[in-house]
């Protein structure tokens, strides 16, 4: 709780107490203490007594948000965690820097632009040139930063926004190229293929912490393709199910389950004979007469058996690895007819279980008839031009007229959707660079050890099965606005070099800069010290979450400037976000301090739940279902909305469904009471005054009584402090909510009531 220009501390020092109306309007007397705080320049003042002090230094992280939304009650929540824990160990003798961050590159800023200039596809923006293109998202990135002071300070929340940092900075960039550089130089950056989410209309693969973001029931097609076994002597065909029938033109192979067993059956109406998984017979008939069993065996007596490609389109380049069955354990009798269609360039087992067998080498490129707008390349000459998505009705057509459909209908499931444009994401080989986290997992599982979590269980579970799964991560994204990949190649891919600074920068190609971003270095070569002619930098840019998980040395520019002020302060003493980011900021912190120091880059993190509308469903700003954050705190005060929040089961990482109502009685409840004891506590004061002729005398220390309710308040006071000192060290802000609103209730509704008559002088100046 905060109070304005009269406090209790005044009392024997001769200050007149103000008066203390009936009538009390929160927000109005919140306005009123923002008012003088900003006359004091109270923050900054307190900031500038504690650097004078030479107190020692309490490290926080606040992890930067997007500027191009406003904040809503996820951001208010984190928000007021980390006031209150960095505001407590500033009273306690700590020298706190809060220092605000923006992120200031990415896809949400790109997919604004695209709306705006209705960008189609990559191409549009070369044509326009990313010089342009940049300009524009330059030009947007705070788009919304002055609501963002609005509402920050309108919470009363102390933390610089003006002394900020912003990942788009050419020194915070050039403290992700020195990351980069290092984790170069150790061997943990690398280039390779890999099957990622991918959006197109984005033309840029995701992670899969973003993939996971936006899932959704849709209906999609679903159909039984069949593949004529070669030299079987009855016509037999291999049975496929798949829901992606646009994946179904680059077919490279068939898998089965080595163990599972299968079925030769011949279809009753037509005298086909097919191959189907035996646990899966269901998937095609629903009677037993409908089919008649001609043989049975298990998956690994398929393997290798050679089956006619669906289409030709690749039957050149693949003939003699391809278009045979494969084994794997993957394959599971849950669904389809047990024998799963590998299209290796667009799913992840797909491409390691043809690696594995042989259908494609490593290091080589796979076919891949998907240009980065997600539409099909000359190779698939019936589609080229449309997207794949949109060709899945046509790709039937066709199959039906081969004879190859079996089977057709749609299936409604969940499938993922980019986060940012909300379209349907594929599954695409791309070219990415990879820092090896499978390589280092060990360590990071090592060092979350040496963290306090706040609750546990995130960090023992949810957080640790993470890291001990942990998958290299792909870092890199074809986009334009973003801090590039600071790597030079030539054009044989055989001279490599990463570059960690300006100056390294300048030293090598003798050209000197002073932005970082595509548009100004892209022209820039270094020429070869093996003659190689010149090196060129490569296409990508980093992904936003390399940036964020760089902030702890980006954004003292180290280790070009602050280098002894950084490594006396980390890891941090404490950081804080929703648990959403154990697979976001906290992973990309831990990975890469994991791989330059060794070391966790906190020391204690306190992880909030999801703040939920009142109906449980997630807050929309289309569905209108939560009250505006500045609605409410303008008619409950800021006070009143930190408190519900702070003392909700969000704070131990479970979800929140807001209730406006929740915030009105806080301030019925607890905020009411608390005043109309402060009120009578002044008038027994002047009360005293007047009639005693003299000044009440006191202060914080303990007063001597043989009043048992003294000793019983003053008692609970003491071990109310106590209390509140051992939580707060161990950042269990759930605990202390609690037991300081449990004395409010001892103070207001039992010792002023009991003691009402008393503490009006019925019994003397006592």
């Amino acid at each position: 709780a905060r109070v304005g220009r009269s406090t209790m501390a005044g009392m024997g020092k001769n200050t007149e107490l103000e008066d203390v109306p009936q009538d009390v309007r929160f927000p109005v007397e919140e306005d009123k203490v923002l008012a003088y705080w900003d006359e004091i320049d109270a923050f900054q003042t307190s900031l500038r007594m504690s650097r004078e002090k030479k107190n020692p230094a309490f490290t926080f992280y606040d992890g930067p948000p997007f500027a191009t939304g406003m904040p809503h009650y996820g951001h208010i929540l984190a928000g007021t965690i980390k006031d209150c824990v960095t505001r407590y160990w500033h009273m306690n003798g700590f020298h706190v820097e809060r220092r605000w961050g923006w992120d200031t590159h990415g896809l949400p800023i790109e997919f604004e632009i695209d709306q705006k200039l209705k960008i189609k596809g990559r191409q549009d923006v070369l044509d326009m040139t990313v010089k342009v293109y940049n300009a524009e998202c330059r030009a947007v990135v705070m788009k919304y930063a002055s609501e963002w002071k609005r509402v920050v300070r309108r919470l009363a929340r102390w933390i610089d926004m003006e002394n900020d940092y912003k990942t788009l900075d050419p020194t915070f960039m050039e403290s992700v190229w020195w990351v980069c550089k290092q984790l170069y130089d150790k061997d943990l950056i690398y280039r390779g293929y890999k099957v990622m989410p991918y959006s197109t209309k984005c033309s840029t693969p995701l992670s899969n912490f973003e993939a996971g973001q936006n899932y959704k029931d849709v209906s999609d097609p679903e159909c039984v393709v069949k593949f004529p076994i070669i030299g079987d002597a009855d016509g037999a065909c291999f049975l496929a199910w798949t829901t992606t029938p646009w994946t179904l033109p680059s077919n490279l192979a068939l898998c089965v389950h080595p163990t599972m067993e299968y079925l030769y059956v011949q279809d009753a109406k037509t005298d086909a004979i097919y191959v189907i998984a035996k646990p899966r017979i269901s998937q095609m008939y629903k009677k037993p007469t409908e089919y008649k069993i001609i043989k049975e065996c298990v998956g690994k007596d398929l393997h290798g058996m050679k089956y006619e490609p669906l289409f030709d389109y690749f039957v050149e380049l693949k003939g003699e690895t391809a278009f045979r069955v494969l084994m794997d354990e993957y394959v599971t009798a849950d669904g389809g007819v047990g024998i799963v269609h590998q299209a290796p360039a667009f799913g992840e087992d797909d491409y390691r279980v043809c690696l594995k067998e042989g259908v494609i080498a490593k290091g080589e490129s796979v076919p891949c008839p998907v240009d980065d707008d997600g539409r099909f390349t000359a190779e698939v000459t019936d589609f080229f031009g449309v997207h794949v998505k949109d060709a899945d009705k046509d790709i039937l057509a066709k199959l039906k007229a081969n004879g190859k459909l079996v089977k057709s209908g749609s299936i409604k499931h969940s499938y993922p959707f980019c986060w940012r444009s909300d379209t349907p994401l594929i599954y695409k080989a791309v070219p990415s660079w990879f820092v090896k986290v499978e390589e280092i997992k060990d360590r990071l599982v090592a060092n979350n050890q040496k963290t306090s979590w706040v609750p546990d269980f995130v960090k023992e579970k949810r957080f640790h099965n993470w890291l001990a799964g942990a998958r290299d991560w792909a870092i890199s994204r074809n986009r334009f606005w973003g801090t590039p990949i600071p790597i030079w190649r030539s054009d044989d891919w055989e001279e490599i070099i990463c570059v960690g600074s300006i100056e390294e920068l300048f030293e090598l190609s003798g050209v000197r800069i002073t932005d970082l971003h595509k548009d100004s270095i892209d022209h820039i070569t270094i020429p070869s010290k093996e003659g190689r002619g010149d090196l060129k930098r490569i296409d990508e840019v980093f992904d936003c979450w390399f940036e964020s998980g760089s902030m702890p040395y980006a954004q003292k520019h180290y280790p070009f400037e602050n280098k002894e002020e950084f490594e006396s302060g980390f890891p941090a003493d404490f950081i804080a976000e929703g648990l959403d980011q154990t697979r976001g900021w906290f992973y990309t912190l831990m990975v890469l301090s994991t791989a330059l120091f060794d070391k966790p880059a906190f020391k204690n993190v306190i992880v909030n739940g999801l703040v939920l509308a009142e109906d449980g469903k997630k807050m929309s700003k289309r569905l209108k279902n939560y009250p505006d954050p500045e609605i409410v705190i303008n008619a409950h005060g800021a006070d009143a909305l930190r408190m519900y929040l702070i003392n909700s089961p969000v704070v131990r990482g479970e979800e929140l469904r807001f209730r406006e109502q929740g915030v009105k009685d806080v301030v019925r409840d607890v905020f009411l009471p608390w005043y109309n004891a402060y009120r009578f506590l002044v008038q027994v004061v002047r009360r005293y005054k007047n009639e005693e002729g003299k000044e009440l005398t006191g202060g914080m220390t303990h007063i001597d009584s043989d009043n048992l309710m003294d000793q019983w308040i003053q008692a609970a006071a003491a071990g109310l402090l106590q209390f509140v000192n051992t939580e707060m060290k161990a950042y269990r802000l759930y605990t202390v909510v609690p037991r300081l609103l449990r004395f409010m209730e001892d103070l207001t509704n039992w010792y002023v009531k009991m003691n009402r008559t008393r503490l009006k002088g019925a019994k003397g100046a006592q």
